[in-house]
């Protein structure tokens, strides 16, 4: 399984396909694969990779939502600096995540930050402060649809680690 995705890495970066490059490519993939489950994730079984593989369209939702949002928050961003308002009302606000796990908490972490406009200053178990260029962004952090998705995905990370 990591061997095919490395291998799939290695002909999209190459851009051209000749015989030499697949062997090679295959070849290598292998290789890596091998150190990798061998050396890294000792404990990342085929049962594992199957189930991540079985996960990944939510993960690819959960990409384009991301990128939506970066986009939708791009043009607020650019409506606030291209507007009249001579005000801009900066704001620091607090709120709490129902999420448990630690890597869903810093996952929800990241995606406040890179979407424009706000940036996630402190995160302390499930208490987040962030910064907000206008008090109008706090709007969409409590209850976002990135919690509501990431929720979701921990609910089934929780039960994979149970059976």
């Amino acid at each position: 399984m990591i061997a095919l995705a490395i291998f799939i890495l290695w002909i999209v970066f190459n851009s051209n396909i000749t015989l030499e490059l697949i062997i090679f490519g295959a070849v290598i993939a292998i290789a890596l694969s091998f150190f990798v489950q061998r050396f890294i994730t000792p404990r990342f079984t085929w049962r594992m990779q199957l189930i991540l593989l079985k996960q990944l369209p939510g993960y690819a939702r959960y990409i384009w939502l991301l990128i939506k949002e970066i986009t939708l928050a791009n043009f607020a961003v650019m409506r606030l600096i291209l507007s009249d308002r001579d005000i801009v009302v900066p704001k620091l606000t607090t709120f709490s995540s129902q999420l448990k796990t630690q890597a869903a908490r810093v996952i929800l972490a990241d995606c406040i930050t890179l979407t424009p406009g706000t940036i996630t200053v402190h995160l302390d178990k499930d208490e987040y402060l962030v910064h907000c260029l206008d008090e109008s962004m706090e709007d969409g952090l409590i209850n976002s649809e990135f919690e509501k998705r990431l929720l979701k995905k921990e609910a089934v990370w929780l039960e994979d680690e149970t059976a």
